[in-house]
């Protein structure tokens, strides 16, 4: 249950319980225009805020977080921020005022926090975003390729235009490609690419179809880049949430949908963000040192294959 600010009230479970510990569903029927906002969320999402500690596993590093306005992104931008990384995020103009107040959160940390505004469907802006790193930070050691586009077509393949399969594999794949292409000629040894794929890659869901189809490329592309970059000493690796209570829900998938959402995992309920920036933490980390090629599947307990 919430309470009318969107935050969970108290459930008398011990509070690392994760079963009573997050909201579960049955959620308010809720939907909005994409790319939504987690302040309009019904419960709010759980980020990290008040949560986090850091333990200076990070410090000094350069790090881009596309996507990382809100949701997991802005969970690991807080994440890194408090782990002692300069943190830049990539996000949509219609999002700047979520990116705005990550940004806050990054400073609040004591580090550099940078938002910029633009579409990494275009190669140039992808290109520039590692520019700007390079020009805030002086470095760059941490690239996260999280920022995501899905809608949901419960009618079928026949349902999802050309336009749409467009959107969905610049956002997802070539974003991605040509993120770590630009980035890789600026990463020493032990830099790390963490990417998010999705337990859509292994378990498609039939009104996903396109969108699941780029998380299974985005498996191959980490496997297959870990190989080129481990000679250099730099990490390639994954993250494959389960279902994520953010605002891709509210915004991309029926209000039936949104209502039962992550009810099928083993806990009941949905992640929160929150719950999955240490494991893009430890990806990034010299503890790390020695995992490439991984995909590190956080599924709540959803069997994969």
């Amino acid at each position: 249950m919430a309470n009318p600010n969107g935050q969970p009230e108290p459930t008398g479970q011990p509070a690392h319980d994760p079963v009573g510990r997050h909201p579960r569903p049955e959620f308010p029927a809720q939907s909005q225009e994409h790319p939504g906002t987690g302040a309009a969320m019904r419960p709010q999402p759980d980020h990290g805020e008040e949560s986090y500690r850091g333990s200076g596993r990070l410090l000094g590093r350069g790090a881009i977080v596309t996507g990382g306005d809100s949701g997991i992104g802005r969970a690991v931008a807080i994440a890194f921020a408090r782990e002692g990384a300069d943190v830049l995020i990539s996000h949509l103009p219609e999002e700047e005022k979520d990116a705005v107040d990550t940004v806050r959160l990054i400073e609040e940390a004591g580090r550099v926090g940078m938002a910029v505004a633009g579409d990494i469907r275009e190669e140039a802006h992808c290109r520039s975003l590692v520019d700007r790193a390079l020009t805030a930070f002086g470095r760059l050691d941490i690239v996260v390729n999280n920022a995501a586009y899905q809608m949901a077509r419960p009618g079928g393949i026949e349902e999802i235009s050309t336009e749409q399969l467009d959107r969905v594999f610049k956002t997802n794949v070539y974003a991605m490609f040509w993120l770590c292409q630009a980035a890789v000629p600026h990463l020493r040894p032990g830099s790390s690419i963490i990417n998010t794929t999705s337990i859509q890659a292994y378990q498609p869901s039939p009104p996903l179809l396109d969108y699941a189809s780029t998380k299974g490329a985005i498996v191959t592309f980490t496997k297959g880049l870990s190989e080129q970059l481990a000679p250099r000493g730099i990490r390639v690796n994954a993250v494959a949430p389960g279902p994520v209570w953010t605002p891709l829900i509210p915004a991309t998938m029926p209000e039936e949908s949104v209502k039962s959402f992550g009810g099928s995992t083993v806990f009941g309920r949905p992640a929160q963000p929150a719950e999955l920036a240490p494991a893009y933490v430890f990806l990034a980390s010299e503890e790390a040192q020695f995992v490439t090629a991984e995909i590190m599947n956080l599924t709540g307990g959803q069997p994969l294959p």
